[in-house]
């Protein structure tokens, strides 16, 4: 079965949702080669920086030659397999480009030298090279991104993930309910890969998608989800594109709380800037504390007003870079999180380790549409536990 985000790759870049500025800048890129001769996509995952690169090298009729930086995790490496492709000719007699996917996924030790190597190529290669990464700001990218073209890619509104949804569906046969279909589209907050892997997940065996599935979803979402609310909230300064911020997001108040307590400090730089944040969470915490009290719950508006466009215009200007969103995390929570997760990680592991790719996006995307098939294909179950070598529990655990 192929996967349906590769069957409906775009075929040229009109077929990229949400994204003309970096269409455009990319192809400006391309135009202008070799005065710079790398270029640097980076936004969050499922956004379409993958999907361009492909959708460019086909528009243009180049070969594309694409490989994941997981793959090339240190200097030797890199040069074997990146160095011929990007000093010799294509074996079609056209121009190519190279792609080098997720370089953010380069580090640690074993990593030494492999970006230094990927920089040093970089600056002599024959043809232009891409490279994609969801948080390019880290200092170890500091002299690679000195040396290449930045292109940021925006979080894809619900509207662009629902309007691809949809003709995938009617392309698909897929008999949908509409609010199903627009709450996929919202709890993907963004990631248009990896609603369309939900919704092949959920509706390939049977051709439908009901409420009820999408719910069953919800738990995988829900953090991507708060993350794009953050966004929003903090890389703005304007009201009117915060204030919706949570209103799509299925999470706890108390949750949203910690969520933002964790990460202000992460965004803001300016002490002034950073009090008045504060000064508004501690006002949001104040009228939170009267619900409690007096359950006087039209204080919620007051809350939501505080924590979004009240955070937002606590800062003078937009800050630079995008920053690695994560939650509060008690120790005991995290021991019982991985108690309750240590089988799923084991088969998570198994999985990636015999499709050569990263435990990351195989629980990301493989691992919802295996765990669909055992619950729905006994047949074909048999033969991906053979293939994956799980045990018994391994494959009850499947099933559940």
């Amino acid at each position: 079965m192929q996967p349906w985000t590769t069957k409906y790759l775009p075929k040229n870049t009109n077929g990229i949702q949400g994204q003309n500025k970096a269409v455009e800048s990319l192809k400006l890129f391309l135009d202008n080669f070799p005065k710079q001769r790398a270029a640097l996509l980076y936004g969050p995952p499922g956004c379409g920086k993958t999907s361009l690169a492909h959708a460019v090298a086909k528009e243009r009729d180049l070969e594309l030659i694409e490989v994941n930086a997981s793959d090339v995790r240190n200097a030797e490496s890199i040069k074997q397999k990146l160095g011929p492709a990007m000093f010799q000719m294509s074996l079609f007699s056209k121009g190519k480009i190279i792609l080098v996917d997720e370089i953010d996924g380069v580090s640690g030790n074993k990593d030494r030298g492999g970006l230094s190597a990927l920089r040093k190529l970089n600056e002599k290669t024959q043809f232009p090279v891409i490279m994609t990464a969801n948080n390019p700001f880290d200092k170890k990218f500091s002299a690679l991104r000195k040396k290449s073209e930045i292109i940021q890619f925006q979080t894809l509104n619900y509207l662009s993930v629902q309007n691809v949804l949809k003709r995938i569906a009617k392309s698909e046969g897929v008999e949908y309910d509409e609010i199903a279909l627009s709450s996929l589209a919202r709890r993907a907050g963004g990631d248009l890969r990896g609603a369309i892997n939900d919704l092949q997940t959920l509706s390939e065996y049977n051709k439908k998608l009901s409420k009820e599935d999408v719910d069953e979803l919800s738990g995988r979402r829900q953090k991507d989800t708060m993350i794009n609310a953050l966004m929003r909230i903090f890389k703005t300064t304007n009201p009117d594109v915060a204030l919706p911020a949570l209103d799509d997001v299925d999470e706890d108040i108390n949750d949203v709380f910690l969520w933002i307590e964790e990460n202000l400090p992460k965004e803001y730089k300016k002490p002034k800037d950073i009090a008045r944040a504060f000064d508004n969470l501690s006002l949001a915490d104040v009228f939170r504390g009267r619900i409690r009290k007096r359950q006087h719950w039209r204080f919620l508006v007051y809350i939501n007003n505080l924590l979004t466009a009240g955070i937002a215009l606590s800062k003078d200007e937009k800050y630079p870079g995008f920053n690695k969103y994560t939650r509060t995390t008690r120790i005991l929570r995290m021991w019982q999180w991985n108690m309750k997760t240590a089988k799923r990680k084991a088969i998570v592991s198994k999985i990636a380790a015999k499709t050569h790719t990263s435990s990351k996006r195989v629980l990301q995307d493989t691992f919802p549409y295996v765990k669909s098939i055992f619950k729905n294909n006994k047949e074909e179950a048999e033969k991906l536990a053979n293939y994956f070598e799980l045990d018994k529990e391994e494959v009850a655990y499947l099933s559940v």
